[in-house]
């Protein structure tokens, strides 16, 4: 446990860290460039799409994990809060307050650190953000929403080819983790994961490959 803690510290203080510097060398420059966030249908290959995006692009790339962990844990996210400037933060609490009123939403702890983890990130920018909601969190002009997709038939082959399971098995671990990202957007955002209106771009990799869906990512964010 204590080595998963430090791991995140580090992972924490890295950011932090480069955070300080672009702010030091880009006092002029304007702040908050709009990230990317992923949202993905378990097997669909959304992962690999944020990798190739964030390599291409040279973004900033935060898994849901990493996310989730930060989140997790009070000590991080008030230290990802403390790179922000008082108008820096004043906006994340403005989204913040704003999304909750809208939502209707009853914020926990847990949802609490998870908005102002988001929102710092968004507040900085040049990221991609995969799932944990963040295109529920983050405002209009701050965010391009892609949504990852593909037939069941085809993500059940991809995670039993990856994991090297059974079809079977594979079958009930992309129906429960179909269930519990559903669920977990339902609890804490108050809307429908699957929803089409909740994002700027649905890529189906059935018919696109890993890189020509991260083509058509690239393609927008260049305009």
């Amino acid at each position: 446990m204590k080595g998963k803690i430090r791991s995140l510290n580090q992972i924490v203080e890295e950011h932090v860290k480069r955070w300080q510097l672009t702010q030091m060398e880009q006092q002029k420059a304007p702040s908050g460039t709009p990230v990317i966030t992923i949202s993905r249908e378990p097997g669909s290959g959304g992962k690999l799409v944020a990798q190739l995006v964030a390599e291409r692009l040279g973004l900033d790339l935060f898994h849901q994990e990493m996310i989730h962990e930060m989140a997790s844990s009070a000590q991080a996210s008030t230290r990802l809060l403390e790179t922000l400037d008082e108008k820096g933060l004043s906006m994340v609490e403005d989204w913040m307050a704003s999304l909750v009123n809208e939502r209707h939403l009853w914020p926990n702890e847990y949802s609490r650190h998870l908005m102002n983890v988001v929102g710092t990130i968004g507040r900085h920018g040049k990221a991609v953000l995969v799932g944990r909601g963040a295109n529920f969190i983050l405002p209009p002009g701050q965010r391009f929403r892609v949504r990852v997709i593909a037939p069941q038939a085809m993500r059940i082959d991809n995670v039993a080819r990856d994991f090297d399971i059974p079809a079977e098995e594979a079958r009930r671990r992309v129906i429960r983790t179909e269930s519990d990202r559903r669920a977990f957007i339902r609890k804490y955002f108050n809307a429908d994961i699957a929803n089409p209106l909740n994002y700027d771009m649905i890529l189906n990799t059935a018919t696109l490959s890993i890189e020509q869906a991260a083509d058509a990512i690239c393609g927008i964010w260049a305009r």
